[in-house]
């Protein structure tokens, strides 16, 4: 085996990853011309051109998508013996890359980050926040966060929340301006605040429970939103009435400073779920995650 050219290949990984010579140079903290050289010297090892470039962006040729096919995954293992031998030692480290939705972000992150930080602090997380429903693996993502119903079959699930529900919010201002609606259909006189799927690109119906059975309530009003927290904000400054999930506004349901409107319309979410595939499972920084994850209780 060529040492050089074995000591190459995670930099020839990692432009397929970042699609770039330049942003594989940043997250590698080399520079681009080294990055080039690296992927010289291994297409010109293998006789054949691994990526195809031009002036805009940087795809891998035919060739270069076997090549990685089958080195990647033993890429993948090497590194996971090497944490494997940290994490007997007590010491987890490396990357661990988390394609995660907004709002599951915004939930779930910030406390669960901060205690892994202290367990582990040699550990690196990298968060993506991502609404779409994308392909984790394909990706390069280690491991997910969605709501439970979109998780894929084929993927381990291990429960970050217990289920909740999505409910309706208003501030009293608005409340003592407006009024508070009865029952659902009242939805329409009120000034409701918009969500649109970044990814579907359509506003989205608000979820909800009408005598028992489920209903998709189309809603219009004066300002549309992508971000759940700032429709929360605008609830809050009295604008509307926002659709939300309560562990968001916990605390200004609390205080008072946001009154839940129709708790009986109230719609249960399953819950949020970190999910992987399974050769991933026993990953040191992944089983950290999990640990971090169950000892929020």
């Amino acid at each position: 085996m060529n040492r050089e050219l074995l000591a190459h290949l995670p930099i020839v990984v990692a432009v397929a990853d970042k699609r770039g010579f330049a942003a594989a140079a940043q997250a590698l903290g080399m520079s681009a011309s080294a990055v080039s050289h690296a992927v010289r010297v291994v297409e010109d090892a293998l006789g054949e051109p691994l990526f195809a470039r031009t002036t805009r962006s940087v795809a891998l040729t035919e060739a270069g998508q076997r090549f990685l096919a089958s080195v990647g995954p033993a890429l993948e293992d090497i590194g996971a013996a090497v944490e494997g031998l940290s994490a007997a030692r007590g010491e987890v480290s490396g990357v661990l890359k988390l394609n995660s939705s907004r709002v599951a972000s915004q939930m779930v992150l910030p406390a669960l980050l901060g205690r892994l930080a202290l367990a582990h602090p040699r550990l690196t997380v990298e968060v993506h926040d991502n609404d779409a429903l994308v392909d984790i693996v394909a990706l390069g993502f280690d491991a997910g966060i969605r709501l439970g119903e979109q998780v894929q079959q084929d993927m381990v699930s291990v429960r970050l929340t217990p289920p909740f529900k999505a409910i309706l919010v208003a501030s009293p201002d608005y409340l003592a301006r407006r009024g508070a609606p009865s029952r659902v259909a009242e939805l329409a006189a009120h000034n409701c605040i918009g969500f649109r799927l970044l990814a579907a690109g359509s506003l989205y119906d608000w979820e909800l429970r009408e005598a028992g059975d489920a209903v998709a309530v189309r809603t219009t009003g004066s300002v549309v939103v992508t971000d759940a927290s700032f429709a929360r904000d605008l609830a809050l400054a009295g604008v509307g009435i926002a659709y939300i999930f309560e562990p968001l506004v916990r605390e200004e349901l609390r205080s008072g400073r946001l009154q839940q409107l129709l708790p009986e319309s109230a719609f249960e979410e399953p819950g949020l779920f970190l999910y992987f595939p399974q050769r991933a499972a026993l990953a040191p920084k992944l089983r950290a995650f999990i640990d971090a994850a169950r000892s929020g209780g």
